[in-house]
């Protein structure tokens, strides 16, 4: 038996997917605040203003390291968005190479860290930068695939929402350490 549609019910509805797409990003986005504010707010509860040693120039260089790899990744989506795709592929190469710095400083300053993980400050520190880096590395890793499927030629200017959509997270990361480096470094 057939099921009849009225003039209410629309047979095919069209959906846009990209504004889904976005949606459901926004709300990824939120739940991972969540995850970070969490870590930010535990830096305060657990320890307090006090903060171990940190190597400040170690600090800086990485942080430096990553918010300028914001700007080669814009210059990635934005080549690609208008059809350069050498832009596109230098863009994204050049904030993979820094992502891999950004992480390897971290893995380094945890090397010599002249505090224990057993101490507050030092579950702390490294919970906040472990998640950090952990969500750093992931997203590497989405880049190395933007930058692979993009050489075969997957994207184009018109089709390119995989790479809006992984630029806006590697954002994300970058806006969330703005927050964890003072927290980590600067407050004393």
């Amino acid at each position: 038996m057939a099921v009849a549609t009225t003039a209410a019910e629309p047979a095919h509805v069209e959906r846009d997917w990209l504004a889904i797409k976005r949606f459901g990003l926004w709300l990824f986005f939120l739940s991972e605040s969540l995850v970070f504010g969490l870590l930010l707010a535990s830096r305060f509860f657990i320890e307090g203003i006090h903060r171990e040693h940190l190597d400040q120039n170690l600090g800086l260089a990485i942080t430096s390291i990553l918010l300028v790899s914001s700007i080669t990744a814009f210059w990635a989506e934005g080549s690609i968005a208008n059809g350069n795709k050498k832009g596109f592929v230098w863009g994204l190469a050049l904030t993979i190479v820094m992502g891999t710095v950004f992480a390897v400083g971290v893995g380094y300053e945890w090397s010599i860290a002249e505090f224990s993980r057993t101490e507050s400050f030092g579950t702390v520190f490294f919970a906040m930068t472990g998640v950090h880096a952990a969500h750093v590395i992931s997203g590497v890793i989405m880049l190395i695939i933007l930058l692979v499927l993009g050489i075969k030629g997957r994207y184009t200017a018109e089709s390119h929402w995989p790479v809006a959509a992984v630029v806006m997270y590697w954002h994300f990361v970058d806006v969330v350490w703005v927050f964890f480096y003072p927290a980590l470094y600067l407050v004393d």
